[in-house]
């Protein structure tokens, strides 16, 4: 008999065999020389309180012996000649997984990137990081993978409803990815993983006789005569590329996609976003008040590093945590040379001494009016970039970023003596009261004092933030149908992932690949 269970232990003897397999049997009333294996199915961390536990759900193997665990496998039968072609711009996870959604169903893929693929797109970070100027199309955010290639590769998702989650991690594991992702309850790969397994992805695609077209940089959508119809893109060289049928999955970064848009009279529409900046402290200090740890004792062997998720309302705004990253660094994220943006990622070990979080303030279309006159429905993008040029601006150039302590933040002074930091470009003390807008940093203040209720020492002396953090989320929606997933004004335009306004992670943005790839096979 195969049966599922969850056993609750502390840590210690979660960690061994033996104490596993005596809580199984007492929990099932049974002798544990019955048990003939167990496996585990789920893996999370119980911290409210001391000792720290672990709750694991195992499928255990009563009076006969557990079946081998099969991995993963993904195999993509070769495309027919006469296959349906379907565009997919931009080869993040919404791209990617369209992709591959499409060869299943039978359809052949066509991926256009702006960017280079992920090798010579890992080189491209080194004048960011160091020299201090960005190559425009091939950086943090754009090239093979996506933003969330070298920005951390955290997959655990709320977005259960939207699709199979299971069949996300399993095409990562069938493409490379360590199988602890579909046990662990926060599952994450890495940036120094993921590049690896995005080849690999894209490797199904070209064997079973997908395309991908690297440093094609959509500029035009080709359109029917009547302007309701699409029949192709146009790429920055020329060329044109003929289907019926357009995934759109650009990615929130890609601000030319929006004026492409508009220029070509495509409806869009305003959305909330959040901006704010990167809080920075010492993982040590995270690791301390998450698992209660005695002043100078290590975390415990089994513990990853302690991670945290705030959230508050404050005055009808949203005030929450963003992008967490234990063990992690802060990243140059701009796309043009003219800004400063951050953002956090961290590898497989998420070793580092320090912990990063977005530290951030919902912005409501509302709040942009000040830029609707001149940028219209392009208002939100006009108030993150004019923030970004402000905070280059405050860090003196080079990539350079403004930051603060909390506690100088909270009287209003500058910071004598910066801390050390993960951000390797360097930071400048700067008032961040005087840059981010005062709606924001009012909040900001309330936030922080609320949170260090929470999570101790969140607001102390060791919290650092380094600004701005502004690429959240998309302030632009592509409106589409609910039902058919294309643009409501053009037939075959299929807006997707976060770029589009429907997703805000990697997971959620690959479920939403998924599902522009079978709304497109379902027309006939």
């Amino acid at each position: 008999m195969l049966t599922e269970l969850d056993i609750h232990l502390p840590l210690a003897k979660a960690l061994r065999e033996d104490a596993r397999r005596k809580a199984a049997a007492q929990k099932l009333g049974i002798s544990p020389y019955r048990i003939g294996g167990m496996r585990l199915l789920k893996d999370s961390i119980d911290a409210r309180r001391r000792p720290i536990c672990k709750q694991l759900r195992l499928l255990v193997a009563v009076d006969e012996e557990l079946p081998p665990a099969e991995l993963p496998t993904r195999e993509y039968a070769p495309l027919p000649a006469s296959a349906k072609k379907v565009i997919i711009v931009g080869s993040g996870p919404g791209g990617l997984f369209a992709a591959l959604r499409c060869i299943e169903l039978g359809m052949r893929p066509i991926v256009l990137e702006r960017g280079k693929d992920v090798s010579a797109r890992r080189f491209d970070l080194h004048p960011i990081n160091c020299d201090g100027y960005v190559i425009e199309d091939s950086n943090y955010c754009f090239g093979e993978g996506g933003a969330g290639t070298f920005s951390d590769g955290k997959l655990f998702t709320r977005a259960t409803k939207r699709g199979p989650v299971s069949e996300i991690y399993e095409t990562f594991v069938a493409h490379g990815a360590n199988p602890d992702i579909l046990t662990d309850a926060h599952p994450h790969i890495g940036s120094n993983l993921l590049p690896n397994i995005i080849k690999a992805m894209r490797g199904s695609i070209l064997a079973a006789g997908g395309e991908v077209h690297f440093q094609s940089r959509v500029c035009a959508l080709l359109i029917s005569a009547d302007g309701k119809r699409m029949r192709g893109v146009r790429t920055a060289d020329g060329t044109e590329y003929e289907a019926n049928d357009v995934i759109l999955a650009t990615g929130h970064s890609a601000r030319d996609v929006y004026r492409m848009l508009e220029a070509q009279g495509i409806r869009l529409e305003r959305k909330a976003f959040a901006v704010g900046v990167r809080i920075e402290h010492p993982q040590s200090l995270i690791d301390a008040a998450q698992y209660h740890l005695r002043p100078n004792e290590k975390r415990p062997e089994g513990l990853p590093a302690a991670r945290y998720t705030l959230a508050t309302k404050i005055e009808g705004r949203g005030v929450h945590s963003f992008c967490m990253c234990p063990g992690g660094f802060i990243v140059p994220a701009a796309t043009e040379n003219d800004e400063v943006v951050v953002n956090g990622m961290s590898l497989s070990r998420r070793n580092s001494p320090f912990a990063n979080s977005g530290f951030v303030v919902t912005v409501e279309p509302e709040d942009t009016d000040a830029f609707l006159k001149e940028h219209g429905v392009l208002s939100g993008i006009a108030y993150q970039k004019a923030l970004e040029i402000a905070t280059s601006q405050a860090g003196g150039g080079m990539m350079k970023a403004p930051a603060q302590k909390v506690t100088d933040f909270l009287a209003k002074r500058l910071t004598n003596e910066l801390p050390k930091t993960s951000y390797h470009p360097g930071l400048t003390s700067w008032d961040l009261n005087a840059l981010l807008p005062r709606s924001v940093c009012t909040r900001m203040r309330e936030g922080l004092s609320f949170f260090n209720r929470k999570l101790r020492g969140f607001a102390g002396e060791e919290a650092l933030l380094i600004g701005c953090e502004t690429r959240t989320s998309s302030p632009v929606r592509i409106p589409r149908d609910p039902d058919t997933l294309q643009h409501p004004d053009i037939a075959g335009l299929y807006p997707c992932g976060e770029g589009a306004g429907y997703a805000g992670g990697i997971v959620s943005a690959a479920l939403d690949g998924r599902r522009c790839a079978e709304a497109v096979a379902a027309i006939k």
